[in-house]
């Protein structure tokens, strides 16, 4: 889970760019912080760079395919 200190400099958002499912590889829609739907793994990512490949990490069967959310964007 993604963590913070200090909370002025987070802010909640509605944007639905929070509500994107990504595939492994594909060019990273907003820089920020993305989290494995399956397993909760989370990487730093800059918009445009390719995000981590189906083979950056492993699942278990029950864990599905690697899915990336966006849970923190970075301005």
């Amino acid at each position: 889970m993604a963590r913070y200190k200090y909370p002025q400099y987070v802010s909640e958002s509605s944007d639905p760019m929070f509500d994107t499912i990504s595939s492994p590889g594909v060019p990273t829609p907003h820089s920020g912080i993305y989290r494995c739907e399956g397993c909760g793994s989370e990487v730093a990512a800059n918009q445009g760079n390719p995000l981590p490949p189906q083979n950056n990490h492993q699942h278990a069967p029950d864990q599905g395919t690697i899915r990336w959310r966006l849970i923190v964007y970075a301005q």
